[in-house]
């Protein structure tokens, strides 16, 4: 790994200079202000764009990484892509702060914003489902009649546009197309399909904003039945990059879930409207599917809810299940193959029947043994887009839900993969974030990203840490793995909340002890949220306008959050955030840096754990303004020696054990 160096660029001078004082960005953004931290990143991101190099760069909160990379992008003039983390961020991206600092550098440049599919309206599936019965009464079928009004009026068929269209509306999935039920040039609207023009839009764009799912499936080349979904570009910026490597591990593997097996059945059926005679022939081998993937499910009944694919074949009857699965599926196969030419819909059937099949296969030792002489098989040319790395480098492990399965195979290793794609790009690569160090280090995401060689970065929060925040780490707590250990988090943070008059997040390691800690919290004065009990955007929007309420939520409000201003001054973390001990892939991977000679717990399980726990703390301040706590309660940081490595990768915050400063620190500041 080598350092960043000394500026020399034409670009990076121009980039540092349009972000300081006097330069139009000043007088065309109320409230200006010139960041010195901001312009070195801009610098660096420059001179990477301008040397074609990759760049790791940590920038805090506050240090405003959007406009850093923004700007040398549009002053360079170089085609490039810029990949987020969400789609809140890349509509934050694309509808308000590229317009604006276009406008304000005088640069013409042609701009797309593109999205997965799942995002966009399918003309296909919306005429299939104004012809089900599900959607003609009740609260879906006003929703339905909502989406067919907007669709004739829609320019983007991005579903976003309808604010009152809950983003886990369970009408989503049946309007829009997956990359296994979408039917490609041989739909009826393939001219007007809404995915065809959003990618034409990006083929023809200088600057695309996408998500990191997209990313990977172009730089894994993954056609999806488009061919190549991005063009060709000389800079990327990776946006929320310490994300990709788990992103990739789920992209680059493979899975078979009872929902994509039912899907596949109802579809089935649905085009047996298409061709009269069809329903004779495919009815009784798709009801076979669905009934033996939900006998599958039953008799996975007393497994644990997570674990390996050997531990879900040690069970009684779950192999058998399996092999009626795979015979009902051969059986399907059969049957949708006379029909292929027949109608688009049961070609696309026929596919992901055998694509599921082989993944099935794939995932059950001794797959040999279900080798036939199908005379309907597939071709190799007809599976391409099923093609994956091989999976001896794999984990191959189970989820189950309260309804549902998922058989997942998962590569362990995709920094193979990213390095190719990086190299044969022969493009400036630029991975930001605020939590890709770890104790001042890039060493792990540069392993996990494939990466030997970059320029290096660290600019820590601008905030005044001092002024602004305080870390409480509460004393005589006992060790996490005691059965109380919930109870006492409570009683050690109720001091806290009543200092802050609530206004606090707390986080959970689990939710187990989410449960135990809304029993303990019932009766408190202060309104409280809790994860699961509504949607995600509708409990945060509620927690924001209560003005001093109390969120439980475990890991997934560690991330992607932002609640600035005094509703929230209070970040509570139960327990260092390490891997969960029956996570298989996880067990899997340090499984693998034993064999290679690593350290498991230096070279994985820490390096995890600081940055989920710089995440969660992230949460707390976002503003030059806000002022807050963040409470770390797990003993361990004090009681054993990596403890410092966590409180180290934190931004400078004084840290106290006196619940005596906590209220201090919030008299000194009345609300």
């Amino acid at each position: 790994m080598s350092s960043h160096v000394s500026v020399n660029s034409r670009l990076a001078q121009q980039a540092s200079a349009a972000l300081g004082v006097g330069s139009p960005l000043s007088t065309a953004f109320a409230g200006y202000t010139e960041r010195p931290a901001q312009q070195r990143l801009a610098e660096a991101i420059a001179d990477a764009i301008e040397a074609r190099e990759v760049l790791l760069a940590e920038a805090g909160t506050g240090t405003g990484k959007t406009f850093a990379y923004l700007v040398p992008i549009l002053l360079s003039g170089v085609r490039a892509i810029v990949s987020t983390g969400t789609r809140a961020l890349q509509d934050q991206l694309f509808l308000r702060d590229l317009p604006r600092l276009r406008e304000a550098l005088g640069v013409d440049l042609k701009a797309a914003l593109l999205k997965g599919r799942a995002n966009y309206l399918c003309h296909h599936r919306l005429e299939q489902a104004s012809e089900d019965t599900r959607f003609q009464r009740g609260p879906l079928a006003a929703q339905l009649r909502q989406v067919m009004a907007w669709s004739r009026q829609t320019r983007s068929g991005d579903l976003a546009e309808i604010e009152a269209l809950a983003e886990d509306s369970p009408l989503l999935p049946q309007v829009t197309s997956t990359m296994e039920n979408c039917l490609g040039t041989g739909c009826p609207f393939w001219e007007d399909c809404f995915v065809v023009r959003a990618r034409q839009r990006a083929q023809a764009a200088d600057l695309v904003v996408v998500n990191h799912h997209l990313l990977l499936a172009d730089l894994a080349l993954k056609e999806e039945g488009f061919g190549e979904i991005l063009p060709g570009a000389q800079a990327y910026v990776v946006d929320e990059a310490h994300q990709l490597p788990e992103l990739a591990a789920q992209f680059f593997g493979e899975a078979v879930s009872l929902r994509a097996l039912t899907e596949l059945c109802v579809d089935v059926l649905g085009e047996c409207a298409t061709v009269a005679s069809a329903l004779a022939s495919v009815q009784e081998p798709a009801r076979a599917v669905d009934q033996t993937a939900r006998a599958l499910r039953a008799a996975m009944d007393a497994l644990p809810v997570r674990g390996t694919a050997a531990r879900a074949l040690a069970a009684v009857d779950v192999e058998p299940a399996f092999d009626n699965l795979l015979l009902a599926l051969q059986d399907l196969i059969r049957a949708l193959a006379p029909l292929r030419e027949a109608a688009a819909g049961f070609d696309s059937c026929h596919l992901r029947a055998t694509v599921l099949r082989r993944r099935l296969e794939r995932w059950l030792p001794g797959a040999d043994q279900f080798e036939d002489a199908d005379p309907f098989d597939p071709t190799e040319d007809d599976i391409s887009a099923d093609v994956r790395e091989p999976v001896d480098a794999s984990v191959f492990w189970y989820e189950l839900t309260a309804r549902g399965f998922r058989m997942q195979r998962t590569p362990l290793d995709v920094s193979g993969p990213l390095r190719a794609h990086r190299e044969r790009s022969h493009a400036a690569w630029i991975f930001t974030s605020a939590t890709l160090a770890v104790a001042g280090s890039f060493r792990h995401a540069a392993r996990r990203l494939g990466i030997d060689h970059a320029r290096e970065l660290i600019e820590p929060s601008p905030f005044d840490w001092q002024q602004q925040a305080l870390c409480y780490l509460p004393r005589q707590l006992p060790e996490p793995s005691l059965r109380d250990y919930t109870h006492s988090v409570i009683a050690a943070v109720l001091p806290v909340l009543r200092a802050s008059n609530g206004r606090a997040f707390l986080l959970f390691a689990s939710h187990r002890a989410l449960r135990e800690a809304q029993d303990c919290l019932q009766g408190v004065p202060w309104p409280l949220f809790v994860q699961g009990s509504e949607p995600r955007h509708a409990l945060l929007q509620r927690f924001r306008e209560s003005g001093n309420g109390v969120l439980l939520g475990t890991a997934s409000f560690r991330e992607g959050v932002d609640v600035a201003g005094d509703a929230l001054s209070v970040v509570v973390i139960d327990k260092l955030p390490f891997a969960a001990p029956d996570d298989p892939v996880f067990e899997a991977r340090l499984d693998a840096v034993r064999r290679s000679g690593g350290n498991p717990f230096r070279d994985e399980q820490l390096p995890q754990a600081v940055i989920a726990l710089k995440q969660g703390a992230g949460r707390l301040i976002r503003t030059e303004t806000d002022r807050g706590v963040l409470v770390l309660c797990d003993p361990r940081l004090r009681s054993r020696s990596y403890g410092r490595t966590f409180l180290d990768s934190l931004p400078p915050l004084p840290t106290t054990g006196d619940p005596e400063d906590v209220k201090a620190f919030f008299e000194s500041a009345p609300f």
